[in-house]
């Protein structure tokens, strides 16, 4: 019988790979004054850490949740993690129309996650 642990840990390895991987694709751009190169050395080091994270996160989510739920509630949490980092990092806010195709994701992940049996 699965534990409330086994439906939690899953996710908050998604939440860390996401920080990761946020940083790893969007980060660079607060220094747009660096090379290239440097820019896709760096994110390819940060993706690495993202992986370290993704790959358990999905292996352990498996056991209670099927692929199509985990990649719902990872984009769920992508864009509540890049929505942060967006405001606080790139000093970007979201539009109105932004928020409301975020509710239309989220509505999508509870529909995909929630059993109807």
């Amino acid at each position: 019988m699965p534990t409330l642990t086994t439906y939690l840990w899953p996710v908050l390895l998604l939440v860390a790979s996401n920080i990761f991987m946020t940083f790893a694709w969007y980060g660079h751009l607060k220094f747009k004054s660096a090379p290239l190169i440097t820019a896709i050395l760096a994110s390819w080091g940060i993706a690495f850490f993202e992986y370290c994270f993704q790959v358990p996160a999905n292996r352990l989510g498996h056991v209670v949740y099927t692929a199509p739920q985990l990649k719902m509630i990872q984009e769920a949490i992508t864009l509540t993690v890049f929505a942060i980092f967006s405001a606080f990092w790139l000093g970007e806010s979201l539009r109105w129309n932004d928020w409301i195709a975020f509710l239309l994701i989220a509505v999508a992940v509870f529909f995909s996650v929630h059993d109807w049996s």
